[in-house]
């Protein structure tokens, strides 16, 4: 391979000549060989739009020529398009500040740019890396930065459209089952009947109400530590960098982001962050308990509940011909218990800002990058395969209704609590039918109970 020398504060280290990268880079790779995990191309062209924006700032406070920052610029723009996504190769497993990342990201910056102004790549001339891509930066108020912007994409990008058709499609259920009356089950054991339409209803309550959780912790998100400089302090920076560069972000992204209030807190600690992992994990336990509920009345078909029909989307067994298993539900599930275990990641991460920087900044971007992609990506393979195409099984529920013993509670206010449980232990004993019990034992003639035991007006005060 060719190689080219390129310097560091260590000295000199050799760079394959393809890359755009430079020598502290060059040190990440040898020194972090760890794992397979990097950073998702969308935080590294979030971080691209920071970059611009800091170059544009620069320029407009007169700390940087109209030449260089437009030689960054372009270069931030070749980035935010998605191209050189295989120059930046470093684990995430790094230091805690994401350092390496930032140099990756300013070495790249700085060589293309020299690129484009006529260059050689490792010539550091015009453009430096330090001096002029990560001027008025530092690591340690980049890179939340960086972490915020790419969070509020995910949300607004990823999972806000995923839950919009979820909850589009359970709205959808809800009036298709509005009529369709079933037992209802309290401890896992027959109840009084609802309708499976209000069910769904419940569902979607519940999901609606994680999303608007997910929508009201967004502001505090807005909130960027860009300024803050090494410890929070702004030293190097420009009295009006903070709100000049957070309004370039908020005109590149289309978000109405603001400088954090303090800066101190949002660099050595992300409570926003860790906030906004467990409102995803607050959907992913309601996501489990709906998927959970589906399975249970998908059971069968012959054998379980069976009071609701899943799509038959592949073949469930190697040597069992014909069965088919609800394997969206298991998907789904799967994706839950992973976002519940990485909020305790995320929890244990944030309680590492020692003084004046959290160093476990790179474990909480990628863990709630992970947690919001595959809740979108889940979300959407569950309903598109699975959700829309659910029928109802009219004949079994109608046997399960005829079969409950719990219809006896509307007797209650007609017969009273203790001949109302005499009569359903005396069905389910003598495997009767509770007319025939209350009937038998007296306490209504078949007429009344017919007037009283109607399910339908049981389904509402």
């Amino acid at each position: 391979m060719t190689t080219r020398k390129e310097a560091d504060a260590l000295g000199e280290i050799e760079v394959p000549e393809q890359a755009l990268w430079g020598a502290q880079t060059q040190r990440a790779l040898q020194n972090f060989k760890i794992g397979t995990q990097t950073f998702p191309p969308e935080f590294i062209e979030q971080y691209a739009i920071l970059k611009k924006a800091a170059a544009l700032t620069n320029l407009e406070l007169g700390k940087l020529s109209a030449e260089l920052s437009g030689f960054i610029v372009d270069a931030c723009d070749e980035v935010i398009a998605g191209l050189h996504r295989d120059q930046f190769p470093i684990s995430i497993w790094q230091t805690g500040s994401g350092t390496q990342t930032n140099m990756n990201l300013n070495e790249v910056i700085a060589n293309r740019a020299n690129e484009l102004a006529g260059h050689d790549r490792g010539s550091r001339t015009p453009v430096h890396p330090n001096d002029h891509v990560n001027l008025s930066q530092s690591s340690n108020d980049t890179f939340p930065t960086a972490m915020h912007l790419t969070v509020m994409q995910g949300l607004l990008q990823c999972l806000a459209p995923a839950l919009d058709g979820l909850l589009q499609a359970l709205q959808q259920k809800q009036r298709q089952f509005e009529q369709r009356i079933k037992s209802g089950r309290t401890h896992m054991m027959d109840a009084t009947p609802v309708t499976l339409g209000q069910e769904f209803g419940a569902y979607y309550s519940q999901i609606e109400f994680a999303r608007e959780q997910l929508t009201a912790v967004q502001p505090a998100l807005q909130c960027l530590a860009i300024g803050g400089s090494a410890v929070g302090t702004g030293l190097n920076t420009h009295a009006r960098w903070s709100d000049a560069v957070v309004q370039k972000i908020s005109n590149l992204t289309g978000i109405a982001y603001r400088p954090a209030d303090n800066k101190f807190m949002f660099m050595a600690a992300h409570d926003a962050l860790l906030d906004c992992h467990g409102r995803l994990r607050l959907l992913a336990t309601s996501l489990y308990k709906m998927a959970s509920d589906l399975r249970l009345m998908g059971s069968g078909p012959r054998c379980g509940l069976a009071e609701i029909k899943l799509p038959a989307n592949e073949p469930g067994s190697s040597i069992m011909p014909g069965k088919v298993n609800p394997t969206q539900i298991e998907a789904l599930t799967m994706v839950c218990l992973r976002v519940m275990a990485n909020d305790s990641a995320v929890a244990m991460a944030n309680t590492q800002g020692q003084f004046e920087l959290n160093v476990y900044k790179p474990l909480i971007l990628h863990t709630l990058w992970e947690s919001i992609t595959l809740l979108a990506d889940g979300i959407n393979s569950f309903n598109c395969n699975c959700l829309m195409g659910i029928v109802a099984n009219e004949q079994q529920l109608d046997e399960y209704m005829a079969q409950s013993l719990m219809l006896v509670t509307a007797l209650t206010p007609h017969i009273g609590y203790d001949n109302a449980a005499l009569a359903a232990k005396w069905a389910y004993e003598n495997n009767a039918s509770l007319k025939h019990a209350v009937t038998t034992l007296g306490f209504l003639n078949a007429a009344d109970y017919d007037k009283l035991v109607i399910p339908v007006n049981m389904l509402s005060p």
